[in-house]
């Protein structure tokens, strides 16, 4: 009698433990993948994956408003280019255009921007200084930075796209831009009515283009599609009087 009930408490335990086993295997198996960014066999060296196979990369992680945020944490911005930027503001039948020649090299970066036929010149220097002047001016206003590189080029910070709930993310997927292939991420409307639209550049990592609308109408947008992944020239941070702030070639930089 007593062996027949240690073999039920027996065969009992077992076939509690295969059942626990079973549940295991059972959560991993159907456990939601995280985000990787895979590379392809041609894309992989001996030295690691190159730099790149990154925008391929990118392309094969499927994008929703669930999964954005991870992905444009895996971009990352050139660290010298040069490009013009398009930023046009409506309020009712009329708009205000401005045009930014932009050139950056490490934390410098240049801005002419033109509105209205005169021309704004700014020097950055990230998180410090900034100078600023008008047209073929000499004088020079120099002071400590009040806004980054974006802000002084009236564009959005997309890295702000990190910064929001799942819940606000409207739209997310991959989208040609006049042939440039980008991340667009569209924001639900705020209190205010208001829509933000994205398109990051796969290639670049910057910020490709935005538009800002409100109940529907278009109030902002801005474009600068065409990046040159070069280093503006010393002549970029040189103020009026010829002093040179920053030499991108030899890395030289005074004050």
């Amino acid at each position: 009698m007593k062996k027949r009930r240690f073999n039920f408490i027996t065969l009992a335990f077992f076939a509690l433990l295969v059942l626990v086993v079973l549940f295991l295997v059972r959560v991993a198996v159907h456990r939601p993948p995280a985000v990787t960014l895979p590379l392809t066999a041609e894309a992989e060296s001996d030295d690691g994956p190159s730099a790149d196979a990154q925008p391929e990369a990118i392309r094969r992680v499927e994008v929703t408003p669930e999964t954005v945020q991870r992905v444009i944490e895996r971009l990352s911005r050139p660290e010298s280019y040069r490009r013009t930027i398009t930023v046009v503001r409506y309020w009712g039948d009329s708009n205000g255009q401005s045009v930014v020649e932009s050139g950056t090299a490490g934390d410098w970066t240049r801005l002419d921007e033109t509105r209205d036929d005169l021309t704004r010149h700014v020097i950055i220097q990230a998180g410090e200084k900034s100078w600023v002047w008008y047209g073929d001016s000499r004088r020079v206003y120099a002071g400590a930075a009040a806004l980054n590189a974006d802000e002084e080029q009236y564009i959005p910070t997309y890295e702000d796209v990190l910064l929001l709930d799942t819940a606000s993310i409207a739209a997310a997927d991959y989208r040609a831009l006049e042939d440039v292939s980008c991340i667009y991420v569209e924001t639900v409307p705020d209190s205010g009515g208001y829509v933000a639209c994205y398109w990051i550049s796969v290639e670049s990592g910057l910020l490709a283009a935005a538009e800002r609308w409100q109940d529907g109408v278009l109030v902002y947008s801005m474009r600068g599609l065409s990046v040159n992944e070069t280093a503006p020239d010393v002549s970029a941070f040189t103020l009026p009087d010829g002093e040179i702030l920053y030499d991108p070639n030899t890395e030289r930089s005074e004050g």
